[in-house]
């Protein structure tokens, strides 16, 4: 008496073996750990490198940092312009020219302090995108958007600052840039 095949993806009885299509080993199922499938296991699929549109983005982030030091400086160079203006003349002029002296030095040190205040984001901000998570493209797309804007009150002057804040708002808002900033951090 024979008894039936244990392995009924065996070869056949009396054949020998080897013969035929040889065995495959067990390939991992992209449907999950079932045999007959069931529903897709999808791995989301995270960039291990910045993207290049991340680093144009933050390439420029430092470009504007620099622009804005030598704003800076030039900013810094006014306001001691116009206070020297204001010491040589207080003793002929009169209330009208002190205060709008006054205004202007009030005007030039407000502007110091906003060129201080991008400075240091754009700074931050570009340092940050190694390792930044969505706040910190969340932070870059709200520096572009107020870049954009400041830009436009100095427009022929600030043309540069404008485009440059199109580009990085551009580059971070895109899908690759969304994919950086949002991948898991270990």
């Amino acid at each position: 008496m024979s008894y039936p095949n244990q392995n009924p993806y065996g070869p056949p009885p009396g054949q020998q073996p080897g013969y035929g299509y040889p065995q495959q080993p067990q390939q991992p199922s992209p449907y999950g750990p079932y045999p007959g499938g069931g529903m897709p296991v999808m791995q989301p699929q995270y960039p291990t490198m910045m993207p290049g549109g991340v680093k144009a983005a933050r390439v420029m982030l430092f470009v504007l940092a620099g622009l804005n030091l030598v704003g800076l400086v030039l900013a810094v160079m006014g306001l001691g312009g116009v206070t020297r203006a204001a010491h040589e003349t207080s003793s002929y002029a009169g209330d009208d020219d002190i205060l709008a002296m006054n205004i202007g030095k009030g005007l030039l040190i407000a502007v110091i302090v906003l060129i201080v205040i991008f400075t240091a984001a754009a700074i931050t901000l570009a340092v940050q995108f190694a390792n930044g998570g969505g706040g910190v493209r969340v932070g870059t797309i709200i520096f572009g958007v107020a870049t954009i804007m400041m830009s436009l009150f100095s427009f022929p002057v600030g043309l540069v600052h404008t485009v440059l804040g199109i580009l990085v708002l551009v580059f971070v808002a895109k899908d690759d840039g969304n994919a950086w900033f949002s991948r898991p951090r270990y």
